[in-house]
């Protein structure tokens, strides 16, 4: 465990590094209780018809945890389960190997001029880069069958068998 106690664990990981191009399309911005995501004018383009959606999934950089410090915890115990240690791949941490984070939110409106959609949902910062955007569409990413452990299934106990 750390010196704060707070249930993460780092290891010494071999990392052979192997370089990735990935771009900052643009950023989450918080303003007056709302959440916007801010896409950069050469990536705008690419937002044609998503406001035909309900909702959509934002991939985002958890940069307040890029560093090598937290690249390394591969244990936690995650807030929603503080009795149940689990490993980063078994959480929704922002503190992992790779830093990459996933939201799916709902789109309130879509300014595909300005590059500003409002959503719902989202749970990154104020700032946060964002790297990509998809559409929610559920015939590829809705599962009908899931198992979640017990140890979560006090958390969505109305959509029990309604996945």
């Amino acid at each position: 465990m750390d010196e704060s106690g707070s249930g993460i664990e780092f290891f010494d990981i071999e990392q052979e590094p192997e370089n990735f191009k990935i771009f900052k399309i643009g950023q989450v911005s918080i303003k007056n209780s709302k959440t916007y995501l801010e896409i950069s004018g050469s990536y705008r383009p690419g937002l044609k018809s998503l406001g035909e959606f309900s909702h959509v999934m934002v991939f985002w950089w958890a940069d307040k945890f890029d560093n090598a410090h937290y690249r390394t915890a591969l244990r936690t115990n995650p807030p929603y389960a503080t009795n149940h240690p689990t490993g980063v791949f078994a959480t929704r941490a922002e503190y992992r190997p790779n830093p990459l984070a996933l939201t799916t939110c709902k789109i309130v409106e879509v300014n595909e001029e300005e590059g500003i959609i409002e959503v719902s949902g989202m749970d990154a910062f104020n700032g946060t880069p964002i790297i990509d955007l998809k559409p929610y569409t559920p015939s590829f990413d809705r599962v009908k069958e899931v198992e979640i452990p017990v140890w979560l299934s006090f958390l969505w106990p109305q959509w029990k068998g309604e996945y």
